[in-house]
């Protein structure tokens, strides 16, 4: 047994690729923040923390959408415009994460790059209907489907449990809560009621 032992701990020693180490990471890195674990009336957790602070890829990942325009108006209140300042990316487990709200997008942050867990996303802000709010990140959990699928992106499974274990340095996947979902609903399930 001691010799099993020593072999995996040489094999560790000279392999650190091979450490696990956590899959996933807390969306937002340097602040201090609060979230609940409700949302007004569809699954999404708003993370309050101050203006610029990082949103970071919660997952290796390739960028999904980017919207550096804020276009929503109070007068329209379009549900495709809400979120303001937004970044998707398509983790490496298949599914959606969705920050919005920022206040500003690295340049490099474009659809088709490739991202790492931790990598800025964007700067916390209240863009879109956040604004006059306290600044916050709107963040959605879901499955890719096509770019005007707002309804979708806004978010389809709480993530309230994966912040939770990911803020605690755990792996918790969403995999199947939203393949369960999507299943349930279809993969471009009708556009709600306002």
């Amino acid at each position: 047994m001691f010799k099993k032992l020593l072999v995996v701990a040489l094999f560790l020693s000279i392999n650190p690729a091979a450490q696990a180490s956590p899959i996933y990471q807390f969306p937002v890195a340097g602040c201090a923040v609060d979230y609940a674990h409700a949302h007004h009336d569809y699954p999404a957790t708003d993370i309050l923390t101050q203006a610029g602070c990082k949103f970071v890829a919660p997952i290796d990942g390739v960028v999904d959408e980017v919207n550096r325009v804020d276009r929503w108006s109070g007068k329209t209140n379009l549900g495709i415009d809400r979120g303001g300042l937004f970044v998707s990316i398509i983790g490496a487990d298949g599914v959606r994460y969705y920050g919005s709200h920022l206040r500003t997008i690295p340049a490099s942050i474009e659809p088709g790059v490739a991202v790492k867990a931790g990598q800025l996303l964007g700067a916390v802000g209240a863009t879109g209907s956040a604004k006059g709010t306290h600044p916050h990140l709107h963040f959605a959990i879901s499955w890719p489907t096509p770019t005007d699928t707002w309804w979708v992106r806004r978010g389809e499974v709480l993530p309230w449990k994966y912040l939770d274990s990911w803020k605690k340095g755990r792996d918790l996947s969403p995999v199947k809560e939203v393949d369960a979902r999507k299943a349930k609903l279809g993969e471009i399930p009708p556009v709600p009621a306002k």
